[in-house]
């Protein structure tokens, strides 16, 4: 049985996710021989649209699996929703709302998606190293080269910023933790003050009871 405890996370990730996807797409496949970003050509748009996509789900789901087990920040929430809400409703290649790119524009797609590569590094290396703080964050530069691509592929699709998402998940996460923390913190505040002033009573009902010297 393979060892995969040295291996690359987002290697395991898709070897982890592929036990449930289908079968990879000729798109993918062509992908696979392709050595840089740099290779893609107008030709290959396709091949852009759904490679973006597949890396980021990838990206995500490492990150959902470090976060998981605990009670996630709202940054950490934040980032994630982020990533999903760039996702959400992924276009086919041959949407019709998905338009052809000339030469300028498939030029600054090749450049998000190195800068996109560049980034999954970092995170694949901060994953080893129990980093969750640093993949938060790297998580959001990657869905926003994801998000400009999509922009130019899917112009008429409305994706949101990162600012927006955390507003909403900040103001939600604050509302949860309103419902938790006051209850938890003021537990044992109230319980000594109950009993402190079951005590003063007691005190003074025993000194009225108290005979005069």
């Amino acid at each position: 049985m393979e060892d995969t405890r040295n291996q690359d996370p987002i290697a395991r990730a898709e070897g982890d996710m592929s036990e449930q996807a289908e079968p990879a797409a000729a798109a993918a496949d062509a992908h696979a021989g392709v050595t840089s970003w740099n290779d893609i050509g107008v030709e290959d748009q396709k091949v852009v649209l759904k490679v973006a996509a597949e890396r980021l789900s990838i990206v995500r789901y490492v990150f959902l699996v470090q976060i998981e087990d605990g009670i996630a920040s709202a940054g950490q929430r934040a980032s994630l929703e982020y990533a999903d809400a760039v996702l959400i409703g992924w276009p086919e290649s041959d949407s019709p709302e998905v338009v052809a790119l000339d030469d300028a524009q498939m030029r600054v797609v090749r450049e998000q998606m190195t800068t996109m590569e560049q980034y999954i590094a970092r995170f694949s290396a901060m994953e080893r190293e129990g980093d969750i703080d640093g993949m938060t964050d790297t998580l959001i530069r990657i869905t926003e080269r994801v998000a400009e691509a999509r922009r130019l592929f899917q112009p008429g699709f409305p994706l949101p910023t990162f600012a927006e998402i955390r507003r909403v998940v900040q103001d939600e996460w604050d509302e949860d933790m309103g419902k938790i923390d006051p209850q938890e913190e003021n537990t044992t505040a109230d319980m000594v003050e109950r009993e402190t002033d079951e005590a003063d009573d007691a005190a003074r009902s025993q000194s009225a009871q108290e005979p005069a010297q």
